[in-house]
């Protein structure tokens, strides 16, 4: 079972809030498929894995996560932000949504993918960061992955500290692009990593 939300959310993610709200957030991907472009990359990167079941942590609105259970996948998703996760319970309540914290996440299931999309990492707080991810190694089934992508930018996590705490984990780190449809990475300012759970 979840734990208690924490009281606030985080100062950056906080920031991002005060410009943008739930319904303006999915009016962007609406955009983009109204212009004949796929808003469903990261589904599509998960997809590749093929899991029965997948965690959307830091779910937000639920895009990530209805797409998966459209294509097939049990799916549980997870978000501390409230309007968050109401939006996506009214988007699709025949689905598990969790709202909490990843760190604080306990749930009795695990997953053969953890997709967090959409600066999960950087947007928790720093003190919570190596606990997230080691919350997300908990919940993986065996040889599982966490795939995660988020921006590099000055004051966010570096790749350096990600790959720490997925090595601390017990999480290795098996691939890793610029892109969620799988550019090369080359050491620019976004990257999507993929960890594997213990052999």
């Amino acid at each position: 079972m979840a734990a208690e939300t924490p009281a606030a959310l985080p100062a950056d993610w906080s920031g991002w809030r005060e410009r943008n709200d739930p319904g303006s957030y999915d009016d962007r991907w609406r955009t983009l498929a109204e212009a004949g472009q796929d808003p469903h990359g990261e589904a599509a990167l998960v997809m590749t894995y093929t899991p029965a079941s997948v965690l959307d942590g830091g779910c937000g609105t639920g895009r990530v996560a209805v797409e998966l259970a459209r294509r097939g996948v049990r799916v549980v998703g997870a978000d501390p932000d409230p309007d968050m996760i109401a939006a996506a319970r009214r988007k699709a309540p025949h689905l598990r949504w969790e709202h909490t914290g990843l760190e604080n996440l306990d749930l009795d299931e695990r997953f053969d993918v953890v997709v967090l999309a959409g600066n999960v990492i950087p947007y928790a707080e720093r003190e919570v960061r190596a606990a997230l991810v080691a919350s997300c190694a908990r919940h993986l089934t065996t040889r599982g992955r966490v795939i995660a992508g988020f921006a590099l930018r000055e004051g966010w996590p570096t790749l350096d500290d990600y790959d720490t705490w997925c090595d601390a984990a017990g999480l290795r780190l098996i691939d890793r692009w610029s892109t969620w449809d799988r550019a090369p990475y080359a050491d620019g300012d976004y990257a999507v990593s993929v960890h594997a759970g213990a052999a």
